[in-house]
């Protein structure tokens, strides 16, 4: 197998579970050392009382083929994610990609809630959460960055540009929250492409997580299960795709010529050529308009 990141560093701010796990192993499975970040360890488990750790992230890392390095942080804290960004340039000396994949807020938003009628506290948790952690977290890191040209940061988010500008998601919160992720990579891409750096906004499609499968009642190995209930799930994919976006993102020296651009594991699947572990390339957000929205009858025939 290829290890063109054996010599790079990563750092996958959120990586507990869901894509942020998923870009630590690809990362990992390229070579790379990846410092991965999340609230919940195996000494104590955050509010989402979910079984997955940042400890048992980083062991997949490693297995991938990689250097993974726990290294549990509350985003939300800057003396915290001070120290962890001095622990890196302090081991390593340099940083090569960034990924913020902070979010946890699943248990914050309400489905089709109006901001009056929605839970305030929640909603502003989940802005804190989702848009607050990423500008701590670049704060600190950035400098550490560009001390070497070429670093890429990744700001995670769910809809493209395109897609979240003509489709209202789930609530007011929720969709101030991803639309802000993605202003902040054109944001970035201003200030860090002149300083030789580039920074992108990247969503997953309908993502085959952890918390997804629960909430259907499968595994991945029979994730079909769930399409007589959830038809339109046919078109889901692994962590791991959206992953391989982000290691062919990195891979990539001309990939300044996507600075500022709000970009999907499908659209750089075909650019790229990568697939998901089953061979497939699904590409949801062409997908959901096209079918989805339109409230037509679920068939992935030429979307994956």
């Amino acid at each position: 197998m290829s290890r063109p990141f054996e010599d790079r560093v990563a750092l996958v701010a959120g990586a507990t579970r869901g894509a942020g796990r998923g870009i630590a192993v690809e990362l990992g499975a390229a070579g790379a050392t990846v410092y991965v970040t999340g609230r919940s360890t195996r000494a104590r488990r955050s509010e989402y009382d979910r079984p997955e750790t940042v400890e048992d992230t980083a062991d997949l890392v490693t297995e991938a083929g990689g250097h993974g390095i726990a290294v549990p942080t509350d985003h939300l804290d800057p003396a915290q994610v001070r120290t962890l960004v001095d622990r890196v340039a302090a081991e390593q000396g340099r940083l090569d990609v960034l990924v913020n994949d902070i979010w946890g807020g699943e248990t914050l938003f309400e489905w089709d809630s109006t901001v009056w009628e929605h839970d305030l506290d929640k909603g502003l948790r989940l802005l804190r959460l989702a848009v607050e952690t990423h500008a701590i977290t670049s704060h600190h890191a950035l400098p550490l960055l560009l001390r070497r040209p070429g670093g890429l940061v990744v700001e995670m988010t769910d809809g493209t540009a395109e897609y979240n500008r003509e489709t209202y998601r789930v609530s007011f919160f929720y969709d101030l929250a991803k639309a802000s992720v993605l202003r902040m990579a054109f944001a970035l891409g201003h200030e860090l492409g002149p300083r030789g750096a580039t920074a992108v906004a990247l969503t997953p499609g309908w993502l085959r997580s952890e918390m997804m499968l629960d909430t259907f009642g499968v595994r991945e190995d029979n994730w079909r299960d769930a399409l007589g209930h959830v038809p339109h799930f046919a078109i889901s994919e692994t962590p791991r795709y959206v992953g391989r976006a982000v290691a062919a993102l990195a891979a990539d020296p001309d990939r300044a010529r996507w600075n500022g651009a709000s970009l999907s594991s499908g659209s750089l699947a075909r650019e790229y050529g990568f697939t998901d572990l089953d061979g497939s390339r699904p590409d949801a957000w062409r997908y959901m308009v096209e079918v989805q929205d339109k409230g037509r009858p679920a068939d992935v025939t030429g979307y994956r």
